[in-house]
């Protein structure tokens, strides 16, 4: 039986109307911990200051969306294979 990963970003809510996500990969003394702040306008609408540049949208409906995204850019981000360095230096023309 295989057990699902620890997630690396979490979300914290700090007040009512204010959330965290945070990168747990980092200790909470670190400064890239924080990934964003999220703040609630409206019920239907929440928006996000990027404390990291990361090149998502800064408004959402849910915080949950907010986590998604950045789970999910992650994960994009990993999935690119490596680029391959040639082995030989380019000709030069003449």
């Amino acid at each position: 039986m295989s057990e699902l990963p620890d997630p690396r970003f979490m979300l914290n809510r700090i007040t009512a109307s204010e959330w965290v996500i945070n990168d747990l990969r980092y200790s909470p003394n670190d400064p890239r911990h924080v990934v964003a702040c999220v703040y609630e306008l409206a019920e239907t609408e929440v928006e996000v200051t990027w404390l990291r540049d990361l090149p998502l949208a800064t408004r959402y409906g849910t915080v949950f969306e907010v986590l998604e995204d950045v789970e999910r850019l992650r994960e994009s981000s990993r999935a690119t294979r490596p680029i391959s360095i040639p082995s030989q230096p380019p000709l030069l023309a003449t």
